[in-house]
């Protein structure tokens, strides 16, 4: 099951590294590539809610099944696509079927094993998950370099089929339910849908159009109508497509709101390096992996840590630590200049890297680790479905900090090279000697600095952007202050 779900993480971010090859290959537009990416994200965040539902009609073992199988085939549909219609036709399904894959092994965490074994088995799927997308670079760029774009989605294939057949052969033989598809609510399992695909679709708009736009505007408020109306539909079911009475646990809401907060954090530091690396450093997309391999090795080094100290210490304290070590490291990166590159980038991927597993065990625990065998399928959708969402959100704000705030860095640093400033002209790159303080540079020379202004400003750029992670990473520390209140004893225990 964690290597199905490996296979969907890493996809996304292998292709993302090859986007330029595969556009030239297929004759696309600019603005049909990106497309590649939101037709997967926007299927796999409409599946996510869905697994509990889907794990009822059909029984783990065949969803599992299914969904790697269903996977495995648009694969091999992708690799085999001719046309732009036809990738994106198959990266729908290929993003659907990926996306239970995710919470389907959250889920088989808490209801395959007992208690003492569930802390290994949750960072057996967590360090997976969030290995993916540091591994998603180097692999994409050596096998494009290597191979074809083809290749991205063949690789999918002999492991998808092995993972089929030992899931069929070795889980639980669940009895599935599928007399009750015909009683699934239609209406809220699109208000759901609709919902959800259209704060995707708004959420890539916003950094371009601008949120106060009418396209971006009409989203949001299409996404906001119909999640309210399919939430009051579920409140009101009997048999609701997704159960959100979950939500009426405090620790349940606790940790989906962390969950969000390490989506953004997550899900943004591996946006901004390789756009840092890719855009000012000029790094292709296999230095590009080999650079942020760091954070996975320190995640590898930090999990048996994470695993032995769960078992023994409260989860709200070591979500604290590593909520706020996350933190720390998202904000070491904060003060790069245009000619950092591994060095630099060595200690903030370390400190990340060592803080990532204390940020997804204990909050798994306090989301799933009370609940109800029954309740745990739709609790895991959720779960994880507010991580997917805070990096859709975290992606959003990152653009818009970037390419809101780069105009204005720039002419910011036009005036200052102007006025002779060394600090900047440093910061910029330019030569000692060449800038005369006393003397503004004549605006021949200034044109000719121009690309190596436009680098000194998108590293400014990406540097607030990296601080916006920071703060609302350690933002999500006062999550963590509303469990430490005190509670009536009435109330469940912790652990």
């Amino acid at each position: 099951m964690c290597a199905g779900m490996f296979m969907a993480i890493l996809d996304v971010q292998v292709v993302a590294t090859s986007l330029p090859t595969i556009r030239a290959a297929l004759d696309m537009s600019e603005d049909q590539v990106s497309w590649i990416q939101t037709a997967y994200l926007i299927a796999e965040i409409v599946a996510i809610p869905l697994t509990g539902l889907l794990t009822r009609v059909l029984s783990m073992r065949w969803l599992f099944v299914t969904s790697v199988s269903i996977f495995t085939l648009a694969s091999a549909g992708c690799a085999a696509s001719g046309s732009y219609e036809a990738l994106i036709a198959w990266r729908v399904l290929q993003g659907f079927a990926g996306g239970t894959l995710i919470p389907a092994v959250f889920t088989a965490v808490f209801l395959l094993f007992p208690l003492k074994h569930q802390t290994i088995a949750t960072t057996l799927a967590g360090v997976l998950a969030v290995l993916a997308p540091t591994l998603g670079p180097v692999v994409g760029g050596w096998i494009t370099d290597a191979y074809s774009w083809r290749w991205l989605f063949l690789i999918n294939v002999a492991p998808g089929v092995a993972a089929a057949l030992v899931g069929a052969a070795t889980l639980p033989r669940d009895d599935a339910d599928l007399a009750s598809a015909r009683t699934i609510d239609a209406l809220g399992v699109a208000l759901l849908a609709a919902s959800l695909a259209a704060l995707e679709i708004g959420l890539k708009e916003a950094p371009g159009r601008g949120w106060t736009s009418g396209v971006v505007l009409g989203l949001l408020a299409t996404s906001l109508v119909c999640g309210a109306a399919f939430a009051g539909r579920m409140l009101r079911s009997r048999s609701p497509v997704v159960n959100l009475r979950a939500f009426a646990s405090l620790r349940f809401t606790v940790a989906c709101a962390l969950s969000f907060v390490l989506g953004v954090g997550l899900f943004g530091s591996v946006y901004l390096m390789p756009f840092f690396l890719g855009f000012v450093r000029g790094h292709d997309a296999l230095a590009i992996g080999k650079t942020m391999l760091v954070t996975g090795l320190a995640q590898l080094v930090a999990a048996p840590v994470a695993v032995m100290l769960e078992k023994r210490a409260d989860p709200r304290a070591l979500s604290a630590f590593g909520f706020a070590l996350f933190g720390a490291g998202l904000a070491m990166s904060a003060f790069q200049t245009p000619e950092t590159d591994f060095a630099g980038m060595l200690w903030p991927q370390v400190v990340r890297g060592l803080a990532i597993m204390f940020c997804l065990l204990p909050p798994t625990r306090l989301a799933l680790g009370h609940l109800p065998p029954a309740e745990v399928p739709d609790a895991s959708g959720l779960f994880n479905l507010m991580r997917n969402l805070g990096g859709a959100i975290g992606l959003a704000l990152i653009d818009t900090v970037i390419f809101g705030r780069l105009p204005a860095l720039a002419t910011s640093l036009t005036t200052k090279l102007q006025a002779g400033d060394a600090a900047t002209a440093a910061f910029v790159g330019i030569p000692p000697g060449l800038l005369n303080p006393a003397q503004a540079p004549p605006p021949g020379a200034l044109a000719m600095l121009e690309p190596l202004v436009r680098r000194a400003a998108m590293t400014t750029a990406i540097n607030e952007a990296w601080a916006v992670l920071a703060a609302l990473t350690l933002a999500g520390l006062l999550c963590l202050v509303i469990l430490a209140l005190p509670r009536r004893r009435s109330q469940p225990s912790l652990r």
